[in-house]
């Protein structure tokens, strides 16, 4: 199913899905008016105080797509359109407001409706120099307005909802499509949307919103068909899609995530089982602590569910509703100037869905586990690969890519490996998110069967070097008494990892200066750090038989992936037994 046509679909099934024809939009100010057009009062619609004030969302006659021209929605719009004021420089604000007079003028006509007369008589008496305080505040200023008969105002039966006002819209709105063609995503006959409504609350996107469809080029066009006659969707799909979109994307919707510069939204083709798939993915993605507590998920045991399937039961065994029957559908959206960039977009079974999850836990899975968060969310694992941690560094693309490959179980980018390689590099950081990163590129890229921990049989010379440094860095501390403000490797990993027999032979001769100093305060410390070394030499082989040299000239990238883990692994060893205060004379 295209993404429109699923969208679509899940319009269908919104709890509290606006009519057609209808958004909400955060309203500002109420404008109270009594039957000959005078103003009652003027009500700040907005929550809180002072800057901290918000408006509220209310469901009014859908907002025009406005591009450079301008044009006026129907009974609501911004100050500067209903009232003709702004708090910027208004250039052309006397034409906005002369644009909004006219239209409702013409669109009321004669109507004898109260609520429409009284709006139709306020407009032809109102001059912008009436904005004056006490009634009126500069903080209204450019908030979006609404009507209301001031003797429907504590009922807050606003202007455009009644009855005369929604059949005016019905009609108004009707005859906008004037083509009607087969919708290429319900496949029935309808009236052409030529512009679809923007979607709001990509992060990035310009704040008026973005659009998904558009073409505005001569180059995007077909057969001399403009705007929407390109790709005809009728009004009703076009509306239906925006709608669903736009309410997945709203900040505490409970179906988006922030991945790298990709929103993320997520849906369920459910009867039953909808809102708990939904409530695992979002857990898959971003396993947040604070969600814990939840009525909704606690209720649902979403909590245990999600457990078991962390340990790789299957999901038949976990829930065997939400194996079968329970389509799940992932889109990622990222800005593009005007428009929005589709980064990915998954569709299958939650089934299949969950188990490319379980395959992702167990390829990051590292011991010891990053602290505080066995399992981390996608965006800390993105950090990771950007310059001093920042999500904004993320490469771009970078999430999108790695997002598709988690959700279809395919191979990850490369770019991610040579992106956490780079920061390694450069701050000498192997914290477990990094060395569980290099381990999945390790066994999905590369077919390779990496430890979760510690392997001291494992013959790779790219982990065993990485072992070797760890070694040389834990002789280094345990000689100068643990009080190191640097070690060797914040100035030797990256040469180490990329040309190590440049740099294997200045370390083996500083740490038999370091050993010869442990030697005289413990040596029995001095005689298991000798033992391992010999070890790890044992396993590795000479890289060049006529020189019998174990240190290669140089690691490719998937060795320098090895090294890494190797580093982790065999460091998270001495740290481990340094936290069971081992007694003198044991491996430490």
């Amino acid at each position: 199913m295209s993404i429109l046509a699923s969208l679509v679909r899940a319009y269908d099934r919104l709890p509290d899905a606006p009519p057609f024809g209808y958004s909400s939009q955060n309203i500002g100010v109420v404008i109270s008016l009594n039957d000959d057009g005078t103003v009652a009062s003027v009500t700040d619609w907005r929550d809180g105080e002072g800057r901290k004030a918000k408006p509220r969302p209310m469901l009014v006659p859908q907002p025009v797509k406005r591009t450079a021209g301008i044009a006026s929605n129907f009974l609501w719009d911004k100050t500067s359109y209903v009232l003709g004021v702004t708090a910027g420089e208004g250039k052309r604000t006397t034409e906005e407001h002369r644009d909004f007079v006219e239209r409702h003028l013409k669109e009321i006509g004669d109507n004898n409706d109260a609520g429409l007369r009284a709006l139709a008589l306020f407009l032809k008496s109102w001059t912008p120099d009436q904005f004056v305080e006490p009634l009126w505040s500069e903080s209204f200023k450019d908030q979006n307005v609404a009507f209301v008969l001031e003797s429907e105002r504590r009922a807050n039966l606003f202007l455009h909802l009644r009855p005369a006002a929604k059949a005016l819209w019905s009609k108004v709105s009707a005859g906008a499509g004037d083509r009607t063609e087969i919708c290429l995503v319900t496949g029935k006959p309808g009236a052409v949307a030529r512009l679809h409504p923007s979607i709001k609350g990509v992060w990035g996107a310009q704040s008026s919103g973005a659009a998904l469809v558009s073409f505005n080029l001569d180059a995007f066009t077909s057969y001399g068909h403009e705007q929407g006659d390109n790709a005809p969707v009728s009004e009703g799909a076009a509306f239906a899609y925006t709608t669903a979109l736009n309410r997945f994307l709203e900040r505490d919707s409970g179906h988006r995530v922030q991945i790298g510069d990709a929103s993320t939204v997520f849906w369920a083709d459910a009867t039953d089982m909808a809102e708990e798939s939904e409530a695992l993915f979002s857990f898959f993605i971003d396993p947040s602590e604070d969600r814990a507590e939840d009525e909704k998920y606690a209720t649902s045991r979403i909590r245990e569910k999600l457990d078991l399937i962390r340990k790789g039961v299957p999901l038949e065994t976990v829930e065997p509703a939400l194996a079968k029957g329970v389509r799940f559908y992932v889109l990622g959206l990222a800005p593009n100037a005007a428009r929005l960039s589709v980064r990915f977009f998954f569709e299958d079974d939650f089934g299949e869905l969950t188990r490319n999850y379980q395959k992702f836990v167990a390829d990051m899975c590292v011991e010891p586990p990053p602290p505080r968060e066995p399992y981390p969310p996608l965006w800390r694992y993105l950090r990771e690969t950007a310059v001093l941690g920042k999500g904004e560094n993320v490469t771009p693309n970078l999430a999108g890519e790695w997002m598709r490959s988690i959700l279809s179980g395919t191979p990850y980018p490369l770019s991610l490996m040579s992106s956490v390689l780079t920061r390694i590099r450069a701050d000498g950081e192997v914290n477990a998110l990094r060395a569980g990163i290099l381990k999945a590129l390790l066994i999905r890229n590369f077919k390779m069967e990496a430890p979760v921990a510690l392997d001291p049989e494992n013959r790779n010379r790219g982990y065993l070097l990485g072992r070797l440094f760890a070694l040389y860095e834990e002789i280094q501390r345990t000689a100068l008494g643990g009080k190191v403000n640097a070690t060797i490797k914040d100035k030797f990993y990256g040469s180490a990892s990329a040309t190590p027999r440049k740099v294997f032979a200045v370390l083996d001769s500083g740490s038999a200066n370091h050993l010869s100093k442990v030697r005289k305060t413990s040596p029995g410390r001095e005689f298991n750090l000798q033992r391992q070394l010999r070890t790890i030499m044992d396993l590795m082989e000479p890289s060049d038989e006529a020189a019998k040299d174990p240190f290669p000239v140089s690691l490719n990238a998937q060795e320098q992936a090895w090294f890494g883990l190797g580093y982790h692994h065999q460091r998270s060893e001495f740290f481990k037994k340094t936290s069971e205060t081992a007694p003198e004379g044991e491996t430490a």
